[in-house]
């Protein structure tokens, strides 16, 4: 039997530099599962996440979340990353951050 999967449409993702940055201090399997996360985010799939004030929380068991948001309607923007000790912090941070894109005064980069 054979399936015809049929993606109709695909996400991009934008990376700020600050998610970057966070990222590359995590630990390498942290990284490839965050990483992983993103190109099922790209599909559509947003696994374990929350939605409020314009933000997408995308949520791990072990307290790890990245903040999104959609820009537009096929473009999904990794502003920042931490965890549920920080929460507040970093949501404050990713609206920030969001507001600076949706101003044209933020760069992103893929």
């Amino acid at each position: 039997m054979s399936h015809n999967y049929n993606v109709s449409k695909k996400l991009g993702v934008l990376r700020t530099d600050e998610f970057d940055i966070w990222l590359a201090e995590q630990q390498p399997k942290l990284r490839t599962l965050i990483l992983a996360r993103l190109d099922l985010v790209s599909l559509g799939h947003f696994g374990n996440h929350k939605r409020f004030e314009g933000l997408i929380e995308l949520k791990w068991l072990n307290g790890t979340r990245v903040n999104t948001f959609m820009w537009g309607t096929a473009v999904v923007v990794a502003l920042y990353g931490g965890n549920k000790n920080g929460q507040s912090r970093d949501i404050k941070k990713a609206k920030k951050i969001r507001d600076e894109v949706l101003e044209g005064t933020r760069t992103l980069h893929k």
